[in-house]
């Protein structure tokens, strides 16, 4: 029992003893089934704040030989499996946090070696009698224990890409490092699994691509893991039944990320905190800034400002994974930083159609305050001001909203603006403020036809009318608002008992201007 060999199960008691905890120990399952084989070294990249840590303190609590955790585990999914009692405390356990010893340390060389000293100080306190060959070299160290006491090893690294992240211009630095990890672990037999964790996948390096025994479970593909990325909607479900919370808006808030093996994944940091507080707000980023973000999103690669206009629009674009380097400084095109993004948890990721989205309520906050103070022109103002132009619809100020309809209007340097899809990206960017209020539907099925955008209040705020908004492009706003009529756009809202108001926008070719016309709308009309 030590420090770093075979800890207490404290940590992952501290974990369970909180107010909620989201049983993920099946995943216990999965590395127990990897013991031993030729698939025991396991990667596992998430965003910040997604339960990394709190997984490595699970397997740690499990594994180690410096605790017993029978009782800790009793009530939880993993004691129903067979595998069980079979690996319970049954491993010499290493666990290394990374960021602990890199936050500590001067330089490579010091951090490195302060890793092998305290680790073989717990290694010669618990097997004191061996005789050491060199007790400076950890990893002959831990095979002179294994042949002793034909004991195996479990590798459990939290936070193993903090030195990529940290020392990101520095690929000396970084090669040590992949060097020291290499010898710890590759094709050591007395290893019988090495689970990491990181926010980045392993890095590509060419010769030093040393760790390409691992499999690697990210962001775009966790695979089999997907249900360990976040919570499910099942746990979402049973969080709201348990604590009286309205499961719909915590979907709009903080789902979005979906895989091929799981369809529907939450952010578990704001859920939580949503769940207790009541509130709904941004939670997940609190502890840092935007400029994170509006670093990336404003760096000048062709097409990348469009990308991001389109995904706030409410749209998926392309995206090419395949160059990323996994790293956070060799960004050579504006798929490199799309894919970054994914890994970073801003985005989501769709697998079957390579494509990104921004998935949640609580992320389009995060990008609409990163471009409103990034110099966008026109499009950082009409974010600042949507929230004046939604109020001049809700007081039917038509010039006004025209004003803010035309600051949106970005260019045709990000967007080809010639058709009523162009226009409603435009829309979406003068009213981004109304998401905070509305649940927004686009291409709505509705009567004879489809509503271009429809605005429905969310349940707090039943005092605010609907929005039915059709799109004309060199046509007349008028029209807009009889087609709406005409063609029973607001036949879907029969059930809706608050005020319903019809906004009519046409955008003229010829004069390159935006015309708005706005009326009040009673259901049976």
């Amino acid at each position: 029992m030590g420090i770093y060999l075979n800890p207490e199960n404290y940590k992952f008691q501290e974990t369970i003893n909180s107010e909620i905890y989201v049983d993920k120990t099946e995943l216990i399952a999965y590395t127990n089934k990897k013991l031993h084989t030729e698939q025991k070294y396991i990667c596992v990249s998430r965003p910040r704040r997604f339960g990394k840590s709190v997984a490595a303190k699970m397997l740690e609590a499990y594994y180690s030989r410096g605790c017993d955790s029978k009782e800790l585990f009793r009530k939880y999914k993993i004691a129903k499996c067979d595998s069980f009692e079979k690996h319970l405390n049954k491993y010499d356990v290493i666990t290394l946090n990374m960021q602990e010893f890199l936050s500590r340390s001067k330089s490579m060389d010091e951090m490195i070696s302060r890793i092998k000293k305290l680790v073989m100080r717990d290694i010669k306190k618990a097997y004191s009698d061996i005789d050491y060959f060199d007790d400076t070299d950890l990893t002959e160290s831990m095979k002179e224990v294994y042949e002793e006491t034909k004991r195996p090893f479990i590798i459990i690294i939290d936070e193993w890409d903090c030195v990529f992240r940290e020392y990101r211009n520095h690929k000396d630095d970084q090669d040590k490092y992949l060097d020291f990890l290499r010898d710890l672990l590759k094709d050591k037999e007395y290893i019988y699994l090495a689970y990491m964790t990181g926010i980045l996948p392993i890095k590509k390096y060419g010769t030093h691509s040393a760790l390409n025994m691992f499999s690697e479970f990210s962001m775009t593909n966790p695979d089999v893991l997907a249900e360990f990325v976040g919570f499910t909607e099942n746990e979402v479900e049973a969080l709201c039944t348990k604590y009286e919370r309205n499961p719909m808006e915590l979907k709009e808030w903080y789902n979005g990320y979906h895989f091929v093996k799981e369809k529907s994944v939450y952010n578990p940091k704001s859920v939580v905190q949503a769940v207790l507080s009541g509130i709904c707000d941004t939670y997940w980023n609190r502890t840092e800034t935007f400029e994170a973000l509006r670093m990336y999103i404003d760096m000048n690669f062709e097409g990348l400002k469009d990308n991001v206009l389109r995904m706030m629009a409410g749209e998926n674009v392309p995206v090419n994974t395949g160059s990323f380097a996994n790293d956070m400084v060799t960004l050579n095109n504006k798929d490199d930083v799309l894919t970054l993004l994914i890994h970073l948890g801003y985005l989501g990721y769709d697998f079957d159609h390579e494509c990104v989205f921004i998935p949640n309520n609580e992320i389009k906050k995060e990008f609409a305050t990163a471009v409103s103070v990034s110099d966008w022109g026109e499009v950082s103002k009409a974010l600042k001001n949507s929230a004046e132009t939604l109020n001049a619809i809700w007081q039917g100020r038509t010039s006004q909203v025209v004003e803010g309809i035309e600051q949106a209007h970005f260019e045709t340097a990000h967007i080809q603006y010639n058709d009523e899809n162009a226009l409603s990206y435009t829309i979406s960017l003068a009213l981004f403020a109304a998401r905070n209020f509305y649940t927004v539907y686009r291409e709505l099925p509705s009567g004879k036809g489809f509503a271009d955008m429809v605005y429905l209040p969310r349940k707090k705020f039943p005092e605010k009318p609907a929005l039915v908004v059709e799109l004309k492009w060199d046509k007349t706003a008028k029209g807009a608002i009889a087609q709406i009529k005409e063609k029973q756009y607001c036949k879907s809202l029969e059930e809706y008992r608050g005020n319903i108001l019809l906004v009519g926008i046409n955008y003229d070719k010829d004069t390159r201007e935006h015309t708005c016309v706005i009326e009040d709308y009673k259901i049976g009309e």
